[in-house]
């Protein structure tokens, strides 16, 4: 009677271990017995189609998601040209009201920078890191005076660095 009830209270436990790790989300592995399948083995993981669900999800977001960071990207860079451009066009009239005129375009923005020969008032250097940064695409930024449309015309052909364009390969005008 006593090993009845002990093996009927050890199925009981068994049972109830079984159903907890059940309603935690444990799977069980079952192996093959004489008595037929039976638990063995406790797994914690993914199945393949659980994994390949994740993946296609993944893919969708990114395909969809992508190209508007991308676009986001390139007009981030053509609204640095123009704050770029902005900047030095500051430094500018700073170096005018010191040395009493712009650079000429042989001087260029290197005369915000380096001393121009000629020049006995210049006190740069007017932009901070004493350099003339590139736009950002890595060119030169172009620098006319007299210019076309002011006192001094500052602009950056874009991407391709060619004249015309869209999106990226837009020029940035300092006149605009």
């Amino acid at each position: 009677m006593r090993r009845c009830t002990s093996g009927a209270l050890f199925t009981q436990q068994r049972s109830y271990r079984f159903l907890v790790m059940k309603m935690k989300g444990y799977r069980l592995l079952r192996s093959s017995s004489a008595l037929g399948p039976r638990p063995s083995i406790l797994s914690q993981g993914f199945t393949l189609v659980e994994l390949l669900v994740v993946l296609a999800i993944l893919g969708l977001l990114v395909g969809l998601v992508g190209p508007q960071v991308m676009k986001t990207l390139g007009s981030s860079k053509t609204k640095t040209a123009g704050i770029q451009i902005a900047d030095l066009s500051g430094a500018l009239d700073i170096y005018r009201l010191e040395v009493g005129r712009y650079p000429n375009t042989s001087e260029g923005l290197q005369a915000l920078v380096e001393a121009p020969g000629d020049s006995k008032s210049w006190n740069g250097p007017y932009l901070k890191k004493s350099q003339v940064p590139k736009d950002p695409w890595g060119f030169d930024y172009e620098y006319r005076s007299p210019g076309e449309h002011g006192a001094f015309d500052i602009w950056t052909l874009g991407a391709d660095n060619r004249e015309g364009g869209d999106g990226q390969d837009q020029d940035v005008h300092g006149w605009e």
